[in-house]
């Protein structure tokens, strides 16, 4: 029988599925509780939010804890600015999805923040209501998205390698054969030309109907499409 411990225990784990662990690194706690708020009265998605005040405290969390799925970053901080974290992030082989965080609009930032591959960049005073946990939920369903695609694309890569590995080694096993296969057909024409017993002649052509055999078998391999022969 199923007690209720057990059924709450069940209900929680698939509960934290659905929860979404954010890393936040601003030093404005005042800020921080808005971005709970936000996120927290958001419907049908959970967030668990995470604050680091710094880079080094927020790189040190990203090194322990691999439930982290998405980091908003401000750019305005005392000891680096965003930009700086993302790249240390970077440098330190850290791939989660970042959005950047600023008080204002700035063209020249948001492009090169674009450049170190950060999904999404957002005014602090325009993410309001629903649109920061709509943005979150946004990013990571295009890296979701993107990164099945690389994995389609890797898979369909290593399938093209295969195939053509295959289809090379087709083609040394023919030409192995064809070799050997060229002499024979010459010694058989030699030897069909000189005066055989009836047993002889039997025998000949039995080897001459045998070398078609396998000239056909051959030519069969040789033919065969690796790529749908690998589907």
């Amino acid at each position: 029988m199923i007690t209720n411990t057990i059924i709450i225990q069940k209900i929680g784990k698939i509960m934290d599925l659905d929860t979404i662990n954010i890393l936040l690194i601003d030093d404005d706690a005042a800020y921080v509780s808005v971005a709970r708020h936000l996120l927290n009265k958001f419907p049908g998605r959970r967030f668990n939010l995470i604050w680091k005040e710094n880079g080094q405290k927020a790189v040190a969390e990203l090194k322990t804890n691999p439930n982290i799925q998405l980091i908003l970053v401000d750019y305005y901080l005392p000891d680096q600015n965003g930009l700086e974290i993302v790249k240390e992030i970077s440098e330190q082989g850290i791939s989660v999805p970042i959005i950047f965080l600023t008080t204002h609009k700035n063209f020249k930032l948001a492009i090169e923040a674009m450049r170190c591959n950060v999904e999404d960049y957002l005014i602090k005073d325009e993410a309001v209501d629903a649109l920061l946990p709509r943005a979150i939920i946004t990013v990571l369903e295009r890296v979701k998205i993107k990164r099945q695609i690389e994995t389609a694309e890797k898979a369909k890569m290593i399938s093209e390698k295969r195939a053509e590995a295959i289809r090379e080694l087709i083609v040394t096993i023919c030409h192995e054969f064809n070799n050997p296969l060229a002499a024979i057909r010459i010694s058989t024409d030699i030897i069909s030309r000189q005066k055989l017993t009836a047993e002889s002649e039997k025998i000949l052509q039995e080897l001459i109907t045998n070398l078609k055999i396998i000239e056909k078998e051959i030519l069969t391999l040789r033919d065969i499409d690796v790529s749908e022969a690998l589907k």
